[in-house]
């Protein structure tokens, strides 16, 4: 596995050309798309038989064609003879559905975990999974990265004064507490519930002191942004005097960018994880680039160092 090499899918091949420029190795040629009756098709356009391949793909909208292309991207790298397969899924798709939290209801994330493993994954590079338990729907390695020291790093220049952290739910108080360490900051955290299946959120109360404060919100991903209007203006409510709002996953569907644009929050920072483009390209919404942790870590996979070691000294 002396050859490295990467390559990618549709789902956001502009950050697979940034982790093969930070590697500088050209990105593998391979063609995927999809024919006139939906079905996708790929094919390698060069020779990986024992090459460490890396398959850069995000299960992202149109969330069931990337997963679909990811599936059959690495059963052709297995059939041509691939030394070893690591799917980068720098977005874990159906993440949320982590657990039988109704009765008859399915378990998608490990479901998902079987189809990666099945089609021929050795091993997974993820960043920043919906639930640490995920982890252990596997039974090959994984690797889950953290943009949290990239998004910390960039507030840390702001050197924002009487900084709060608030947790969006009780579900990402730890993220919440590790960003609010990182930043010399105090944390709050909101309670919530959900309305049924249907992307809404109920906003309940705040754990935690924001009245006067400058408070930045946290959340492993934004979806519809309702969750994070809510939270937004139950802060106002609550004295709060400037909100930032900080996700890994800019997933920003159906109305997200209109609830963001017209919503009190000064700036959403996320990361290219998922691809910002077209209209939600506004200028409240900072992206970050993930590419050089992905690139990193990879660099660290291929050549058998430790990839826990990129987040500080291990004991």
């Amino acid at each position: 596995m002396d050859e490295l090499k990467i390559f990618t899918g549709n789902a956001n091949p502009a950050l697979a050309g940034a982790v093969a420029r930070y590697l500088d190795i050209p990105l593998g040629k391979c063609e995927v798309f999809q024919f006139s009756n939906e079905n996708t098709f790929v094919r390698i356009m060069e020779n990986v038989r024992s090459c460490d391949t890396y398959v850069v793909q995000p299960i992202c909208s149109p969330v069931n064609q990337s997963l679909v292309e990811l599936l059959i991207m690495l059963d052709a790298f297995k059939r041509a003879s691939a030394g070893r397969i690591t799917a980068v899924v720098s977005y874990y798709g159906y993440g949320r559905t982590d657990k039988k939290d109704q009765p008859r209801v399915p378990i998608t994330a490990r479901l998902v975990a079987d189809l990666l493993t099945v089609a021929g994954a050795n091993r997974i590079l993820t960043v920043d999974l919906h639930a640490a338990q995920i982890q252990g729907f596997f039974n090959i390695p994984v690797d889950e990265l953290t943009a949290i020291n990239i998004i910390s790093n960039y507030f840390k220049k702001k050197n924002l004064k009487d900084l709060v952290v608030v947790a969006t739910d009780i579900g990402s108080t730890k993220r919440a507490r590790d960003y609010a360490a990182r930043l010399d900051a105090t944390l709050a955290i909101m309670e919530k519930r959900r309305l049924g299946n249907a992307d809404q959120t109920e906003t309940l109360n705040i754990i935690g002191e924001v009245s006067g404060k400058i408070a930045l919100t946290v959340d492993d991903e934004i979806d519809t942004g309702g969750s994070l209007v809510n939270t937004v203006n139950t802060l106002i409510k609550n004295g709060t005097r400037e909100i930032y709002a900080c996700c890994t996953h800019p997933v920003f569907s159906g109305p997200a960018i209109e609830r963001i644009a017209a919503s009190q929050v000064k700036e959403v920072i996320v990361t290219d994880t998922i691809p910002v483009t077209g209209r939600k390209k506004i200028d409240k919404i900072t992206v970050l680039p993930i590419a050089p942790l992905l690139g990193e870590a990879i660099k660290r996979i291929h050549t058998g160092q430790s990839v826990g070691a990129l987040f500080g000294p291990e004991p």
